[in-house]
């Protein structure tokens, strides 16, 4: 599954994703701290140690993506644990590799899975290892790192962690732009926002890493070796995290990965999600279409643009298949404006900064965007307006067995920037024929006005 990714600071979950849907999986960006315990937020992580981070080594667990071996056992354990009977089975499919296919009949509205709360992995999942557990609560790690340390210390212990078969049937190499090189960011992503987002993920999971080895892992040793809890493992539990792990509303918002569920691809046309449910005390999504038998079903990984479906999961739709599809526009204040303290203390007063993003649609922008331009462009003899001015209120593409990273990484990219470059297209169409609409508006009004001129004569 291609799963979620929540804000460090957010969650379903990526960009690490603002404001993200209570049903979605999870994006995040690691700003999270607690109090005198690990601070998650990181500004101070070198060039060397980044381009060490994204250089790719083999992880002596899990397995290929499109390994049904791995998902047959993973199925099987599952169901000898407490997993009702299902409706669907793993199966290779067009879209995702793997995906869970239709046995019978599926109805509109029906309920699916039913994952017990026994088989979901969360910040309070008991450790094969507790004293490691013990140590990390003890000083206040949260719940992502928390989690990415728990993955890698059950992975670890291989056949004796309860576990096992579920890590086993992980991809080995998570898609997720953790795992691109620095200069192949730089070179495929050159044109499009998204390239600053990953270096920007990057950096993060690096800082995060290095302050959990700061002060944790370079304090116990014998609970966290080296060979074991290093860069490389984290930037597998990162990437697997980033790509399923999910939030969990009816329970108050709880992260968690969600075997079985965690099968489940993503489309576009449908808009239903995974949560708790009480009466069968489980994880169940409704369908909002029906299913024939042989047809793979889905569920929404939320209003995720191209770019962050690149950025999480390592796959980007086609283009004009993506109705949530837009492009970063960044917008910021010139600290030489005369006004430039009053127009900022206005930008704060309503939630914003500088600079900000905004996302441009192909049905176009949001009001936010006009109110923010009108007030960074304002002269200072408009200063006694600033308050008015700001306060407006599917087909996947990947398939690493049918072409090279190289071909894959460049494709990838070029759907990307494609859909990019036609949400702009149409946005620099539609701001013309705007400026065209006002300059013949004023040319009109200069008629009229020569036209009472030749009267008053």
């Amino acid at each position: 599954m291609a799963g979620a990714s929540v804000s460090f600071h957010a969650s379903l979950l990526p960009y690490f994703s603002q404001n993200p849907s209570p049903f979605r999986r999870i994006s995040t960006s690691l700003t999270i701290s607690r109090k005198n315990g690990i601070n998650c937020s990181v500004s101070t992580t070198s060039n060397d140690e980044t381009k060490t981070f994204m250089e790719t080594q083999n992880i002596p667990w899990g397995c290929n993506v499109d390994s049904l071996e791995n998902a047959s056992k993973l199925q099987k354990w599952l169901s000898d644990s407490g997993l009702p009977p299902q409706k669907m089975a793993i199966e290779r499919v067009e879209i995702g590799e793997r995906g869970l296919v239709a046995l019978k009949n599926i109805r509109k509205g029906e309920k699916l899975l039913f994952v017990p709360l026994s088989l979901v992995i969360s910040a309070d999942s008991e450790w094969s290892c507790p004293e490691a557990g013990d140590v990390l609560k003890r000083n206040f790690v949260p719940d992502w790192p928390l989690l990415a340390t728990y993955l890698i210390s059950e992975a670890s212990l291989m056949d004796s962690s309860r576990w096992s078969n579920y890590i086993s049937a992980l991809p080995r190499q998570p898609y997720s732009l953790l795992y691109w090189t620095l200069s192949e960011i730089e070179m495929y992503l050159v044109a499009s926002p998204i390239r600053e987002r990953a270096i920007e993920r990057i950096t993060d999971v690096v800082g995060t890493y290095n302050d959990l080895k700061v002060r944790i892992f370079s304090k116990y040793p014998h609970l966290f070796p080296e060979e074991v809890f290093n860069i490389e493992t984290f930037k597998w539990s990162f990437g697997i995290l980033f790509s399923r792990l999910v939030r969990l509303p009816s329970m108050e918002g709880k992260v968690a990965l969600v075997p079985w569920a965690d099968m489940l691809n993503h489309s576009s046309e449908v808009e239903t999600y995974l949560d708790y449910d009480k009466s069968s005390s489980g994880v169940v999504f409704t369908t909002d279409r029906s299913y024939q038998p042989g047809e793979q079903v889905f569920i929404s990984y939320g209003k995720k643009s191209n770019g962050e479906l690149l950025l999480s999961y390592g796959f980007v739709l086609k283009e004009g298949s993506n109705p949530n599809d837009s492009v970063d526009l960044s917008m910021s204040l010139n600290k030489s404006d005369k006004c430039y303290k009053e127009k900022l203390e206005v930008l704060r007063k309503h939630g914003l900064s500088t600079p900000q993003r905004f996302p441009l649609q192909i049905t176009g922008w949001p009001v936010e965007l006009m109110a923010y331009a009108y007030l960074a462009s304002s002269p200072p003899n408009m200063s006694q307006h600033f308050e008015e001015g700001s306060g407006s209120s599917d087909s996947v593409v990947t398939s690493p067995k049918q072409a090279n990273r190289k071909v894959l990484l460049k494709q990838l990219a070029t759907d990307l920037c494609t859909s990019e470059r036609r949400i702009l297209f149409r946005t620099q169409y539609i701001l013309r024929r705007r400026l065209r609409d006002m300059r013949t508006g004023e040319l009109r009004a200069l008629t009229i006005l020569n036209g009472f001129r030749k009267l008053f004569k």
